[in-house]
């Protein structure tokens, strides 16, 4: 199936429409991140409150948690632009109310858990209807190469996006910065316009299921019979639970560690990650020297763990930042194999709400990392703690590759 998949070098690039989108979604992605640091500061300049810091990490999580799945059941039954359309809409009004008021001094904290749970929103949203579009693209033959260059495009964009932000903060300040950011999110929305892709063309004779909740729960049990399919949600959802958003939210404290607490080294550690992403999703896809199976999900996912694991483990600066940049590399080849897999797996016509399954795991789960990372390591140390959250990630992995290695060994059996 999947190891048969051998795409060309940069494959989705070579079709305009998919290299359009790509570029489209990558200043989305940056002008997410971008909203974060302006407003994050402003937050906590204006109410010095832990409380909402961590409402912050929720509210955006909690809707991929909570809602990937009734997204993915509208990815199915509609188009796909207009989906994406309003949540590109719903980024930007937020980040024009967040402007008025700034503008006007009339910020609450009311309001601003408001805003931050539309912001959420809107992410989950776009989410499933993504990976629909870029599916319809490129086709199966060339979805690992469009999966893994959507990965690399999103990482840019979440590597750039502090650094933007901080100019716009700095240079225009809160108010004119983020009025300015809205305009991020235009290219996406007028190509959608452009575009005649759907997410629907190439599979446009499949009847739809209706949405509701006895569908989301019959797409459970249609998948649960798939063993190579439940163990990549399952891959996903470990990395997310067990490390997840809590390498950003611990990384100042390990900057102290390193006894490297100004700007520059502590940037320099976040930095690290993003650039693995990047550098690693460009390398993967230029060599294609790791095929979209479900046994090279695995394989990058331990190293994944392993890297962090070492990362938590060792009392050198200059090798963290190696370690990060290989953990960086590592989770970007994880999620995106993975991701591969899974829709290549998914039955077409229930692709959106599998997809909106993979949602769940893969990003509503992150918020598991501040149980995993964040409580614990208030009791025992924010280093021990990652460490432990990693050697489970790497037992977890374990455990499912075996169960999808079985899987595999069984439908073989059964087609001879």
């Amino acid at each position: 199936m999947t190891d048969a998949l051998v795409p060309r070098r940069f494959a989705a690039l070579r079709d305009p429409q998919c290299a359009i989108y790509l570029v489209g979604a990558a200043l989305m992605m940056m002008a997410d991140n971008i909203e974060h640091v302006i407003t994050y500061w402003v937050l906590w300049q204006r109410f010095h409150s832990p409380a909402l810091a961590g409402f912050e990490v929720i509210s955006h999580w909690l809707p991929f948690l909570l809602l990937s799945v009734p997204f993915g059941q509208l990815a199915d039954r509609y188009d796909c632009r207009r989906i994406i359309q309003i949540g590109a809409v719903l980024f930007a009004l937020v980040s024009i109310a967040w402007g008025v008021l700034f503008a006007t001094g009339t910020l609450t904290v009311w309001a601003a858990c408001v805003l931050l749970v539309l912001h959420g929103t809107a992410g989950a949203l776009w989410g499933p209807a993504e990976q629909l579009m870029l599916h319809d693209f490129v086709g199966p033959a060339e979805l690992p190469s469009a999966v893994r260059l959507n990965s690399t495009f999103r990482s840019l964009g979440i590597l750039f996006g502090p650094v933007v932000g901080a100019v716009l903060l700095v240079g225009l300040g809160a108010e004119a910065g983020i009025f300015v950011n809205a305009l991020f999110y235009i290219p996406l929305i007028v190509f959608l316009f452009v575009t005649k892709v759907t997410g629907h063309t190439r599979d446009a004779h499949v009847p739809r299921p209706r949405a509701g909740f006895r569908e989301a729960f019959s797409t459970l049990r249609l998948i649960r019979t798939d063993r190579t399919l439940v163990s990549m949600l399952v891959l996903a959802g470990l990395g997310s639970f067990f490390i997840g958003a809590s390498l950003q939210t611990t990384m100042p404290a390990f900057a102290d560690r390193f006894g490297a607490g100004d700007g520059i080294a502590y940037s320099a550690l976040l930095f690290a990650v993003g650039a693995g992403g990047v550098v690693g999703g460009v390398l993967l896809e230029a060599t294609r020297r790791i095929p979209s199976t479900v046994g090279a999900a695995v394989v990058s996912t331990f190293a994944y763990g392993v890297a962090i694991l070492l990362f938590a483990l060792t009392g050198w600066y200059w090798i963290a930042l190696l370690l990060l940049f290989v953990a960086g590399a590592a989770n970007l080849a994880s999620m995106s194999i993975s991701q591969t897999v899974v829709q290549l797996l998914a039955p077409p016509a229930e692709r959106g709400r599998v997809v909106g399954l993979y949602g769940v795991s893969a990003n509503g789960l992150r918020m598991g990392s501040g149980l995993t990372v964040g409580l614990v390591g208030q009791a025992i140390g924010v280093g021990p703690a990652l460490a432990w959250s990693s050697a489970a990630l790497l037992v977890g992995t374990a455990v499912a590759g075996a169960v999808a290695a079985r899987g595999r060994t069984r439908r073989i059996a059964a087609a001879r």
